[in-house]
């Protein structure tokens, strides 16, 4: 895969590839000959049927995508040059569609405008995934399963080979990590395309990677991770692996999280340092505060943490944040205010959320959340945040049903860029997904009671 930036210049591109981003946050994309993309279509986009990315209605399907070169990258595949585009989505009476990702995403950062409190935020993403030699699941009426394998000792054909054991992965090296090449091939590919990197390693589990993206203004980092999700696949299939953002695809092994770094600017400084507890000013205190809560309540959760399997994920013993907490240096804490920073330069990572979200609702809900702290003046100190102890009173809901039932109750402070339209799609949409897995018998239930 040879990516490089768009220079702005057409010639000698061979096609225009509109990105556009369905409501789960997967990319799409309808390809123009060079021949038709006329200055016309670049600013006016062309048509599309909405309904099969999951956010209109059939009889409201018409949308018009129109491409953002500003995000444009050029792939040399075989012998094309491919422009790649991210696309905004508008109706066809000329508005932003209100509940298109990137459209969600801008409207949270004009909500941070006018609220005062900053001009912008940044922000870093954590990607870890699983990569594996052999997938194989299959479901129907008589059976159910999945079967892995990895060269780093999963599965039957690699069960007699050397291994360095399923947890003990952390930053191994070659020939123990057998996948670097997969994160060095993809780094590069991610930076050629405009996506900055801080670094990559191996995480904790046998197949578990972790590539760190670097700060960025929201809506770029909403269009990172999508961007990253793909490019990370795709080199993944040119070596014959196979790689998942799930946050937990084996049973009792780490799960895969997706960790956001960040910090409210205004006039190029942040607003978080400050004398409070954990270096933190007022405001940064009261952001935590709202992000927790609304992750308490279950709404936050919903778009962080929007899959059944997410729940698999968040339970104890695995570094997974079950509980509203806050705490310097812990990564058992829901937020965690990074312990190797010096005076004046705390951040909060919120370590909750999973790739399973789309980034463009999670990171737009979590910024609202924060805002809607600052504005209640809220002190996550008072409100029992700052233990690291499991309480019923701060442990957050277990599931999907719970999750969305949270949303439900919980959605004012989303109210300036999620439309009631897209909370009770969301809703309805992952309901049915919950009630397709949970009406399921898995294997561990026939060894319990058949």
């Amino acid at each position: 895969m040879r990516l490089s930036r768009y220079s702005g210049d057409l010639s000698g591109i061979d096609y225009l590839s509109m990105l556009v981003v369905d409501i789960h946050g997967a990319l799409h994309s309808v390809s123009l000959p060079r021949d038709y993309v006329s200055d016309k279509v670049l600013k006016n986009g062309i048509g599309f049927d909405a309904s099969n990315f999951g956010y209109a209605q059939v009889q409201k399907s018409d949308m018009v995508a129109i491409p953002d070169l500003a995000t444009g990258f050029v792939e040399e595949q075989d012998d094309f040059r491919i422009l790649h585009a991210f696309c905004d989505v508008w109706t066809t009476d000329g508005h932003p569609f209100d509940q298109y990702p990137r459209t969600v995403a801008r409207k949270a950062m004009e909500a941070l405008n006018a609220s005062g409190v900053g001009d912008d935020v940044k922000m870093l993403v954590e990607l870890e995934f699983y990569v594996f030699d052999d997938v194989r699941y299959s479901t129907t009426t008589g059976h159910s399963y999945y079967y892995v394998e990895s060269a780093e000792g999963i599965g039957d054909d690699y069960a007699d080979a050397p291994r360095f054991g399923l947890s003990k992965g952390y930053h191994r090296l070659a020939p123990e990590d057998k996948y670097g090449k997969l994160r060095n091939e993809a780094v590069r590919t991610m930076e050629a395309a405009g996506i900055p990197v801080k670094y990559h390693h191996h995480e904790v589990a046998a197949s578990q990677l972790e590539i760190e993206l670097n700060f960025v203004s929201l809506v770029a980092a909403a269009d990172a991770v999508v961007l990253g999700k793909w490019i990370i696949k795709s080199i993944a299939d040119e070596l014959g692996l196979y790689v998942t953002f799930m946050p937990k695809p084996m049973y009792r092994i780490a799960g895969s999280g997706m960790h956001v770094h960040q910090f409210v600017e205004k006039a190029g400084k942040s607003v978080f340092p400050g004398e409070g507890l954990y270096g933190l000013s007022e405001i940064g205190l009261a952001y935590t505060a709202g992000v927790l809560s609304h992750a308490l309540s279950g709404s936050l959760l919903a778009w962080s943490n929007p899959s059944t399997n997410s729940y698999r994920r968040l339970v104890p013993g695995y570094e997974a944040p079950v509980s509203a907490t806050f705490a310097q240096g812990s990564r058992a804490a829901a937020v965690r205010i990074p312990g190797y920073l010096k005076k004046g330069e705390a951040r909060i990572e919120f370590r909750t959320g999973d790739a399973t979200a789309n980034p463009h609702y999670f990171l737009a809900a979590m910024l609202l959340a924060g805002l809607d702290g600052v504005a209640r003046g809220l002190d996550p100190v008072a409100l029992g945040y700052s233990t690291t102890k499991e309480t019923p009173k701060n442990t957050f809901p277990t599931g999907l049903f719970h999750v969305l039932s949270g949303l439900k109750k919980d959605h004012e402070y989303l109210k300036t860029a999620f439309p009631a339209d897209l909370i009770d799609s969301w809703i309805a949409m992952k309901k049915q997904e919950a009630e397709y897995v949970y009406n399921a018998p898995v294997p561990q239930e026939y060894e319990l009671y058949f």
